[in-house]
């Protein structure tokens, strides 16, 4: 598999490192391109919370293309240790928060409220995805008014689930990544 890359913004073109071993499932740059080109230009200024971490990937894309803040979760030192490398690397270091923690106990207890964007793309066949959108419904501060929280999931791994805070208003399939989109109602 090829070195992920960043796609556009001030850190276009860079090459970041994966999480050594087999513990992540970094996002395709099809895939990643579309999540923005759907984002849009909203993704400037915003703040962006990265439940699942691995690379640090899509947390950089955000802060690439503008975002004023992201915060990286995951409970894998390894990955944390990769998202702090691929913050230097690209030279956005200073926008980048990492915390190395379980990200449900983050939902229940969270640090900082009111973000822009959650991306939820947990270990695969887990239904981690499922408990992470579950918590935000209970727990619906952390999301802003207007914010979106984006899961990436498996297509085999779907299944309609009921939310009283939170609406599906898009579904995109990608090959084998499907990417879902809710927002409050």
């Amino acid at each position: 598999m090829s070195q992920p890359r960043i796609i556009s913004g001030s850190a276009r073109g860079i090459r970041i490192d994966s999480v050594p071993g087999d513990t992540t499932r970094p996002i395709t740059d099809r895939v990643k391109e579309a999540l923005f080109n759907i984002i849009g230009p909203d993704i400037v200024d915003s703040s962006f919370l990265d439940l699942f971490g691995g690379t640090g990937s899509v947390g950089i894309e955000a802060l690439s293309r503008g975002a004023k803040k992201c915060l990286f979760l995951d409970l894998a030192p390894q990955a944390n240790i990769t998202i702090k490398k691929n913050l230097e690397r690209t030279k956005l270091s200073n926008n980048g928060s990492v915390r190395q923690m379980d990200a449900f106990h983050f939902l229940t207890n969270p640090i900082e409220i009111g973000f822009d964007y959650i991306y939820i793309a947990p270990p695969q066949y887990k239904g981690m995805w499922i408990k992470a959108l579950e918590l935000i419904n209970t727990y619906p501060q952390i999301i802003s008014e207007d914010g979106w929280v984006v899961v990436q999931i498996d297509p085999v791994e779907f299944t309609d689930i009921s939310l009283e805070n939170l609406v599906e208003f898009d579904r995109r399939k990608y090959g084998s990544t499907l990417l879902l989109f809710f927002a409050k109602p």
